[in-house]
């Protein structure tokens, strides 16, 4: 009764917590829009060829892994589904981890990159050239997403298209950013495209340096409230090596407490990273 109790719970939180963050979605609209985010997260991160679907499937085998581990070891039923609910975000954790870094690291070598098509532009190239360019003398990193540009141009010589391309191949909002800079400065024409791009560059630089301090001074809140939510699954997997004081979570009680706590862990953690986040670039030009 308690387990069904708790389980009641969680899900009136979670449908509460979905009418908040998406209203007027459908739950197949609201799948759809999850998805649609976890496909962008997987480009942020650089990683190719996973898809949202096979993401999901990496979740669930965590999961479901971790849990059989833990009920041989412990034979507490209520504490391996409890721990494998949380493993199976670890994956997840590990993809924004690799997509906030990702992030970081193109925020630092955008304004390389545009200072080079400033310096093919003022040399006589045109836009499409001078982007193509890239992969040859871009930031490294960078130059996967500039030579496919590049070949997708030669085939179809359409710029706004291959443009388009550009963006969702590196899914970043600064790339965005300077990828709707270009498009405007090549439709607009003009003598000062150089002085534009120098200007954009400077622009990048200053945000960059400025965000990156920010980064520093609350990686201590970040950290704070990642070790306060593992604290207590750390206790209890110590407690794991007496297999009788885990029996206890196999009672409706103990079921009702490992769900409060829980609930308890996961609302606490998302509070204190609101609390502690900062405004994240949004691709609002994809």
């Amino acid at each position: 009764m308690g387990a069904f109790i708790g389980l009641l719970f969680g899900t009136g939180l979670l449908s509460l917590w979905a009418a908040w963050s998406y209203p007027g979605l459908t739950w197949r609209g609201l799948t759809a829009h999850r998805f649609s985010r976890r496909r962008d997260r997987i480009r942020q991160a650089g990683l190719q060829g996973l898809g949202a679907v096979q993401m999901l499937t990496v979740q669930l085998s965590v999961g479901i892994v971790v849990a059989l581990l833990v009920l041989l070891l412990t034979n507490a039923v209520a504490v391996a589904v409890a721990l494998g609910a949380f493993a199976s975000a670890l994956p997840m954790a590990l993809l924004n981890r690799l997509a906030r870094r990702r992030q970081r690291l193109l925020r630092e070598l955008w304004p390389e990159a545009i200072d080079n098509l400033a310096s093919a532009v003022r040399a006589g190239m045109s836009l499409a050239d001078g982007l193509s360019a890239l992969a040859q003398r871009g930031p490294e990193p960078l130059r996967p997403a500039f030579a496919r540009f590049g070949s997708s141009y030669r085939v179809s010589g359409r710029f706004n298209e291959c443009l388009d391309g550009l963006k969702a191949d590196i899914a970043d909002p600064v790339g965005d950013r300077v990828c709707e800079t270009i498009r405007f400065a090549r439709e607009v024409g003009g003598t000062d495209l150089g002085v534009v791009l120098r200007t954009l560059a400077d622009l990048l630089r200053v945000e960059a340096r400025t965000r990156a301090e920010i980064e520093t001074r609350q990686g201590w809140i970040v950290n704070a409230a990642k070790l306060a939510v593992a604290a207590p699954w750390l206790v209890l997997l110590i407690l794991g090596s007496d297999s009788h004081a885990l029996q206890a979570y196999n009672s409706p009680t103990g079921v009702s407490i490992l769900a409060m706590g829980a609930g308890v862990c996961v609302a606490a953690y998302r509070l204190m990273m609101r609390i502690a986040r900062l405004p994240a670039d949004k691709r609002v030009l994809a």
